[in-house]
This record gives C-alpha cells, sequence and structure tokens, in this order.
C-alpha cells in the first residue's frame, strides 16, 4: 500500500542528532506546530521576519499556518522546493527549521529559516538545530553553500549564525511594518562551518534525493 510519505518522500525524513529529531511535517505536526506559533514567536512589537507571517490575525492564523505548508508540499519539483522540518527536543515539539533552493540541480544552494516557540528561546536549541539542519544539506543532499538573512536589530539571530560559521554576505532593505529596515545577508560553505558533537542518524534520505532529481 502506498502512504502520503511515498508520494511526498520530505514527510519520511527524520534527521536525529542526540536530544534533536528534525523530521518531515504531517498534518497532525501542521497543527501541534500551529499551536506552538499561535502561543508566541517573539515579542509584539518586533518583527524578525522578512515575511510577517505572525502578524496573521488570530482567527485566521490556523488556517494560514497550514495552508503555507499544504502549499509547499503542492508546488514541491526539483526545480523549485522548499524543506520544512519540524524540530522535536526530547520528543517535545519546539519549531521549524527549513530551506528554500530553486534550480538546485544547478545552483546548489538554498537559503535556511527558522523559528522556536518563545518557550524554547535562550537554550541553544536555535544553534543547534541550525547545526543539524546544515549537517544533513551538506552531508547528504550535496548543497555547496547556504544563505540566510536576519534584520540588523536581531542580534540573537545573527548571534545563532556567526556560531554556525555564517559569514556576513552584504545587505537587503526591506519595507518592514511600513518602515524602512536593513537585512543582513550571510553565507555558510562547508570548510566554514562549525558543526555540533553529535553524530547524525538520518532515514528516508534516498527517497528525497530521488524527489529533487538527485540518484535518478
Amino acid at each position: 500500500m502506498t502512504d502520503l510519505a511515498d508520494v511526498l518522500p520530505a514527510l519520511g525524513l527524520r534527521v536525529r542528532a542526540g536530544d534533536l529529531e528534525l523530521r518531515g511535517i504531517t498534518d497532525d505536526l501542521v497543527v501541534a506546530l500551529a499551536d506552538l506559533a499561535a502561543e508566541g514567536v517573539h515579542e509584539p512589537e518586533r518583527m524578525p521576519f522578512s515575511f510577517p507571517w505572525t502578524d496573521t490575525a488570530p482567527d485566521e492564523f490556523h488556517r494560514s499556518f497550514a495552508q503555507y505548508h499544504w502549499r509547499c508540499r503542492a508546488d514541491f519539483s526539483p526545480t523549485s522546493w522548499r524543506l520544512n522540518l519540524a524540530v522535536l527536543h526530547r520528543g517535545e515539539l519546539v519549531g521549524v527549521q527549513g530551506v528554500g533552493t530553486e534550480d538546485f540541480l544547478v545552483t546548489r544552494t538554498g537559503e535556511s529559516g527558522s523559528w522556536l516557540g518563545r518557550a524554547h528561546q535562550g537554550r541553544g536549541l536555535g544553534t543547534a538545530m541550525r547545526q543539524v539542519m546544515c549537517a544533513f544539506l551538506f552531508d547528504h543532499v550535496g548543497f555547496t553553500e547556504i544563505t540566510s538573512g536576519a534584520f540588523t536589530d536581531n542580534p540573537a539571530s545573527l548571534r545563532v549564525s556567526a556560531k554556525v560559521g555564517y559569514v556576513a554576505n552584504g545587505t537587503v532593505r526591506h519595507s518592514r511594518r511600513g518602515g524602512q529596515a536593513d537585512m543582513a545577508q550571510l553565507l555558510l560553505t562547508p570548510e566554514a562551518f562549525r558543526r555540533g558533537p553529535q553524530v547524525l542518524e538520518v532515514e528516508g534520505v534516498e527517497a528525497f534525493r530521488r524527489s529533487i532529481g538527485l540518484d535518478a
């Protein structure tokens, strides 16, 4: 019998490293993650994201959150894909770590992004989950660089990137909540990558690689 992970191999991914697990976002996790995000991701007076998804009205938030993840599934193809993985720490859901890319078979690059529920911030999890994701992308998917970005007034995110080994790669000006804001562009290479201490255990990567046009 075919299950959904056979059709959408990203849902069958499991990446474990010590107390952390990154896994494909199935529908039950979509609901649980929406609940977690609705409890708060950042202070209301701040906006750390270039796309202000946390500004969605409360009565629309869960629907909008689910639609985004379903849209990522629907639009997934070898030429354009976004991989979002739920992050669990000791079995507890804490956030999401993702990467998006265009023409990956040619470019071998993509942009990482993440969020943590506020109750789980300040514990080193943001750094650890980024290290796990980058190790997976470099070692198992074939990335040769990974980009990221953070507004210049978001020192916590910039510190995480620096700990992982990202270096400055210019700035881009954005409109944010009607005002002007600069976003620092960041670049990570395998040579500069500062790995975590844990060895990765990976499940489902063979099917995922085929789904993005590798090992065909």
